[in-house]
Order: structure tokens, then sequence, then C-alpha cells
């Protein structure tokens, strides 16, 4: 084993939490349930938009849209197998294709009125099934 595949647990601690932060958060304050299906991703997105259209300050909602990205990340990943990798202190999903994913910053995206949690697990989800991966 390389010290590389031995940090890689260690990778999805945060992120996890942070999605788990996200689901009580949602549940307890919005009455939102967030059941970590491709389906409860629309939920996020709309609730980004509100949080936007609000015009709540990006460091007022910084620690809320992180909690969103890593929620879509556990998304992605438990329909895709992907991993949770840490460089820098960004994290990011490596899918078994090999291809990458930033669902935390495609939260900022969204918060910024330029992406969506929704089409980013599609895209990481669609392909995989069309390869029969």
């Amino acid at each position: 084993m390389t010290a590389q595949q031995a940090t890689r647990p260690h990778a999805a601690t945060k992120p996890m939490r942070w999605a788990a932060d996200a689901v009580a958060t949602m549940r307890e304050g919005a009455r939102l349930r967030l059941d970590y299906s491709e389906q409860s991703l629309w939920r996020v997105d709309r609730m980004i938009e509100e949080i936007r259209r609000e015009g709540a300050p990006y460091a007022a909602v910084e620690s809320v849209l992180r909690g969103f990205g890593a929620y879509a990340g556990e998304v992605i990943a438990r329909r895709t197998g992907a991993e949770w990798w840490e460089t820098g202190g960004d994290h990011w999903l490596r899918t078994p294709d090999g291809r990458l994913w930033d669902p935390v910053d495609e939260a900022r995206r969204c918060y910024g009125g330029d992406g969506s949690l929704r089409l980013l697990c599609r895209d990481a989800t669609t392909y995989r099934a069309a390869t029969g991966g």
C-alpha cells in the first residue's frame, strides 16, 4: 500500500461530516429532508437559489455551500463508488472511470448563478452507466 492509498479514507472524513451537518441543518432548520438521492439535489439547487436571491453575503453562507457541495459529493460517491481526495485543503472526488469532480466548488458556482449540483451528479453518474461501469 502506498502512502497515497493510505490517506484516501482520511480525505473523506471532512466532506462526510460536512454533508451530514447539511442534512441535519436542513431537516431541523428548513424542514427539508435530504436522503442522499439524486432527486434530492433538485431541492438543494433550489435552496441555494433562494439563498442567492435573498442576497446573503458569500462569507455568511460559505460553510452552508461547502456542506451542500459535500452532500452532492456523497450522493455521487454512493452512486458511483467515487472516492474523496484532498489536495492543499481542497476536497474533490475521483470516480472509478478516473474523472475528477469538485462538488464543493460547484455549490459555490450555483450560488454565483452558474452551476447545478443536480447536473453535476447527472454528469458524474450518466457516463458510468453509459459505459457499463
